[in-house]
């Protein structure tokens, strides 16, 4: 093989060699001004001064995530709990804090802790808009390649990654949703204390949400002996489980390691949310199908006793709202064995999949079609269901409009793509519930609500995918309804009831836990749907589930105002 051959120019080495002998021309005009110049670059005027604002590229911060980045850094010496309302930004001044570290040069590598459906939210958010070289962890050996990591807790805290991440000292942790790490006898709190680490920042809307204890947790997680020991703490400062006494010098203890702003601070101005429900006739052949499926679903309830078969029973009524096809593989796979206990198909079965197959038109997937092509915007639609999912794609394919899927099963890359195509060229997104969190959608103002779920919390998740902090438009939400069907029921529940559609995410996770629904509320709705011998019995059973949740608001309401009187000194209403 021939070899390249490779040539020195040495040219500069005579004029060197004379400057050194005479000891002269060193300096020139524009050498001086070049030299200057990068003086300046490097000038620091005073400490609070933060160098990263001027290398951050296309994006700008608001005032008051300025102003918590110098307090971290100035007064809190990089330890302390970024505890902003619900979209006010914590994950930007998390950022902003750790490029400072890193401009600095004192902060070498870092680790970031999140839910597993945030690891590629926030690896996208530090490489964009921070030009920071983060890595979404996936394998075990990118713990020893990569000095700024995103892992999931979850995956972090269980072996071979405990042991990789325990073994290294840390100069920056970074724990987002802070608030699970409240109980201090959990695996994910010993796991978070035993990790080494010189600056450590955690990220929470609700530092207190029952108990000081709670508080107390987190604030000795970060910095251990603030607030003394356990015993000492709730001597001197609790009276109850969430009422304090010395409460000014309980306040005063806290604001040493916790920063919160409030929407109420006038910091940034949310647009507005307009919600228009859509009610939709549906079809002669579709009613037929959906009544022969209610009242198969009763028979079989009924028949079978109570909650044996209640999920795959009120799945398949909700999914005839959805579409036929949604209904299709269920009345196969799962009435086939798992309801009927058969081999056959019954007749009862029988007769539903013969009113399936009349079913040629589908008013919910037209209703979606007509008002895509009508707002000619970007629009995201949610559905339940993969196969209404498919649905809805092909009939926007038959009319010639752009649209892309996003799902859970899809990989990372496929998950990025598929954003990146629904940024620059598709018009609509077609997403499963997998794209109701860890996704921003900012550039999109339109929510369709194909498909209600029945948990609120995650009605509220799908919304701020679009509103949320950076959308300068007004959000508008459509949300589909079948008339005369369980659908209708549950829109009037979140819709009247709750007004779901005018809160904001940080509160609803409050109320229903103040409820003791936050997990089990779908399963009180299938059985208020599946038990009411009629429409009247459903609307009296959801007013009373509303009423309900009125109550648990004003409590936490009273609540709120409690922890807002402990950590920022106003006084409760």
């Amino acid at each position: 093989m021939e070899t390249i051959p490779i040539r020195m120019d040495r040219r500069w080495l005579n004029e060197f060699e004379e400057r050194m002998e005479t000891d002269s021309g060193w300096s020139t005009w524009d050498r001086f001004r070049l030299a200057l110049d990068a003086a300046e670059a490097q000038k620091v005027p005073d400490f609070d001064t933060l160098r990263s604002l001027s290398t951050l590229q296309g994006l700008t911060p608001l005032p008051h995530q300025v102003e918590t980045a110098r307090r971290v850094l100035g007064e809190m010496r990089g330890r302390a709990i970024l505890a902003d309302e619900v979209g006010l930004g914590k994950t930007i001044e998390a950022g902003l804090i750790l490029k400072e570290y890193l401009v600095r040069g004192l902060v070498k590598n870092a680790l970031i802790l999140v839910p597993s459906s945030l690891v590629l939210q926030w690896s996208r958010e530090l490489n964009r808009k921070f030009q920071i070289p983060a890595m979404a962890q996936k394998k075990a050996w990118m713990w020893d390649r990569y000095d700024i990591l995103v892992a999931s807790i979850d995956t972090a805290k269980r072996e071979p990654h405990r042991s990789k991440v325990l073994s290294r000292h840390y100069d920056m942790l970074i724990v987002d949703e802070a608030h699970k790490l409240k109980n201090r006898r959990t695996q994910n709190y010993r796991f978070v204390n035993e990790i080494r680490k010189k600056y450590s920042l955690l990220l929470t809307a609700t530092p207190v949400q029952n108990e000081l204890s709670e508080l107390y947790n987190l604030v000795t997680l970060l910095k251990p002996g603030q607030l003394g020991r356990q015993q000492a703490f709730s001597t001197h400062y609790i009276a109850g489980k969430r009422k304090p006494k010395n409460e000014e010098q309980l306040r005063e203890e806290v604001r040493q390691v916790m920063i919160r702003n409030k929407r109420s601070d006038g910091h940034i101005h949310f647009t507005r949310r307009n919600v228009e429900n859509v009610p939709i006739s549906l079809y002669p052949e579709e009613r037929a199908l959906y009544e022969g499926i209610t009242r198969f679903v009763k028979d079989q309830y009924h028949n079978s006793g109570p909650i044996k078969s209640l999920l795959s029973l009120i799945i398949l009524q909700r999914e005839v709202c959805s579409s036929r096809d949604a209904a299709f593989l269920t009345l196969f796979k799962l009435l086939k064995k798992g309801v009927t206990g058969q081999e056959e198909l019954p007749p009862d079965v029988y007769r539903l999949v013969n009113l399936l197959r009349r079913v040629e038109r589908q008013a919910k997937v037209e209703e979606a079609v007509i008002r895509v092509r009508s707002l000619k915007e970007k629009v995201i639609i949610f559905t339940e269901y993969r196969a209404t999912q498919d649905v809805i794609l092909r009939h926007l394919a038959a009319e010639g409009i752009i649209a892309v899927p996003y799902r859970g099963g899809f990989a990372r890359n496929k998950k990025d793509w598929m954003m990146e195509l629904f940024r620059n060229r598709a018009q609509v997104m077609v997403a499963t519930e997998a794209g109701g969190e860890g996704i921003n959608l900012q550039f999109c103002n339109h929510i369709i609500n194909y498909d209600l779920p029945w948990n609120p919390m995650r009605v509220e998740q799908r919304i701020g995918r679009v509103h949320r902090l950076g959308q300068e438009k007004d959000v508008t939400i459509y949300n589909f309804a079948t008339q005369n069907t369980i659908e209708e029921h549950i829109l009037w529940l979140l819709h009247e009831k709750i007004n779901m559609f005018r809160m904001v995410i940080g509160d609803l996770e409050t109320i229903l836990t103040e409820m003791g629904t936050e997990g089990d509320m779908e399963q009180s709705l299938m059985k208020i749907m599946l038990e009411s011998e009629d429409d009247r019995e459903v609307r009296r059973r959801l007013t009373d589930l509303g009423e309900s949740f009125s109550e648990a608001r004003k409590e936490a309401e009273i609540k709120k105002q409690e922890r807002e009187a402990l950590v920022d000194g106003t006084q409760p209403g």
